[in-house]
């Protein structure tokens, strides 16, 4: 059935305005008309009817992560006001065709969800956004397989999935969509980043005993790690899976101390590992010295929000992160002092993925014309921008994963902070060129643009 043709709003705006009829355009058909867009609808919340848009952002409100949820879900308010009033990083995002006047003409609006850190209950939350709210495009995350979960239910629904924080190789790799894009780095980039720094401040001769989140994150998160390390020299003890929630650590952490292993690595996040490290200095596994070498603890993937959490104990612990309030590029800073101005404090590397990930979407939508979303997908696709943070970023076309520089950072003593809030040094900003790798790294289909 041909499709039909729809003047986007702004469009329509600028024929009445020069007084030109619309009965008395000579329109060609349907792919020969310069600079206007074909859109065949409806397709999953497409049309957006009347003056409002809504964007859905379903968060981790309670469970595990929820430290996390809590600040994305700020951010996503922030990204709102500045996407309908202007300021923050809509000043420094380039290229840019966003106003700080709405969307396509429209204000925007939105409605939360809790993913309860479950994927069920994120599918749930996210299925109830579409069918009831009509959301034309939902975003959210913290934890992989909640990421992944949304991201399949965005593909059967024909609605954008801009994923907040997820860092497992999946989410880009065997689980990719078309309808999910990714901001956040992945446990790759990690491992790629953190092994020769573990290497020159540790040693080539070390035994390390991992401890791991059981599922697609932590899996993933487990075998960038252990093949980075091994590569150094290290040798891979042993590993075990720990259930995502746990809060007593002492059986495993009492493995790794009958292990002839020198250093932990924790791959959990959030609370998880705020338990799991608070535990570990509490059996005193810091001050061992095992085969003459003191034991260390490495956290992979880190946040300010962990930091927080575990206190003294992240003195000297070295791991990965994707943003820090500490960066002084533009597109940095006016997300930090924004942020701070709203909340009181400086975000966290979930608050700035989030954001951008809201800032990015409406700024596809703007670039096609329309909120059509196999349009709005084709315009994310291959977008290269600056001034969201360091560096260039990259929507790669092959599999949406973005590139961007990232860091590795360092838990700071006591009495090297200036504030509550000045918990990691970075170590060293580590450029994009150094994380890339080829698409088919990790192998998978995006799927149609549209339902067959």
């Amino acid at each position: 059935m041909p499709g039909k043709l729809i003047i986007p709003a702004a469009t329509r705006r600028r024929i009445l305005k020069t007084g030109t009829a619309l009965g008395g355009l000579a329109l060609a058909p349907l792919g020969f008309v310069r600079g206007a867009w074909a859109e065949e609808g409806p397709l999953g919340t497409f049309p957006v009817k009347g003056d409002t848009v809504k964007f859905g952002f379903c968060v981790p409100q309670t469970g595990a992560y929820a430290d996390e949820g809590a600040d994305e879900l700020r951010a996503y308010q922030l990204a709102v006001k500045h996407l309908n009033e202007g300021g923050g990083v809509l000043e420094t995002l380039k290229p840019s065709k966003l106003t700080g006047q709405g969307v396509l003409g429209k204000k925007v609006d939105y409605v939360t969800g809790d993913t309860q850190t479950n994927p069920d209950a994120a599918r749930t939350a996210a299925q109830r956004m579409i069918e009831r709210d009509g959301v034309i495009m939902f975003s959210g995350g913290s934890s992989s397989a909640v990421a992944i979960a949304q991201q399949y239910l965005a593909q059967e629904k024909s609605v954008v999935f801009m994923c907040a924080l997820t860092h497992s190789n999946d989410t880009t790799g065997k689980d990719r969509r078309r309808y999910g894009f990714r901001h956040f780095f992945n446990a790759y980039m990690s491992g790629v980043a953190l092994g020769p720094i573990l290497a020159e401040d540790y040693g080539k001769d070390r035994r390390a005993y991992h401890l791991t989140a059981d599922y697609t994150w932590g899996h993933t998160q487990y075998d960038s790690m252990k093949q980075a390390t091994e590569k150094q020299g290290w040798t891979t003890v042993n590993n075990i899976m720990t259930p995502l929630g746990s809060t007593d650590y002492s059986q495993f952490l009492t493995a790794v101390l009958n292990s002839d292993a020198d250093v932990l690595v924790l791959n959990h996040y959030g609370k998880d590992m705020v338990n799991s490290l608070t535990q570990a200095s509490q059996f005193g596994m810091r001050d061992i010295d095992k085969n003459g070498k003191k034991m260390q603890i490495v956290v992979p993937l880190y946040s300010e929000l962990m930091a927080k959490g575990a206190g003294d104990n992240i003195e000297g612990v070295l791991g990965t992160a994707n943003f820090n309030e500490k960066l002084d590029d533009a597109g940095s800073q006016a997300f930090i002092k924004t942020f701070t101005d709203e909340y009181g404090f400086p975000p966290s590397q979930a608050a700035h993925t989030a954001y951008v990930q809201t800032l990015l979407y409406a700024n596809a939508c703007e670039t096609a014309g329309t909120f059509y979303p196999p349009e709005v997908i084709k315009a994310l696709e291959g977008f290269e921008c600056e001034g969201i943070g360091p560096g260039k970023a990259l929507y790669r076309a092959e599999d949406h994963q973005n590139f961007h520089d990232i860091l590795v950072v360092k838990g700071k003593a006591p009495s090297e902070r200036k504030d509550q809030y000045d918990l990691l040094e970075i170590v060293k900003h580590v450029p994009r060129a150094e994380i890339e790798y080829p698409a088919d790294t990790f192998p998978g289909e995006l799927g149609p643009y549209k339902p067959a």
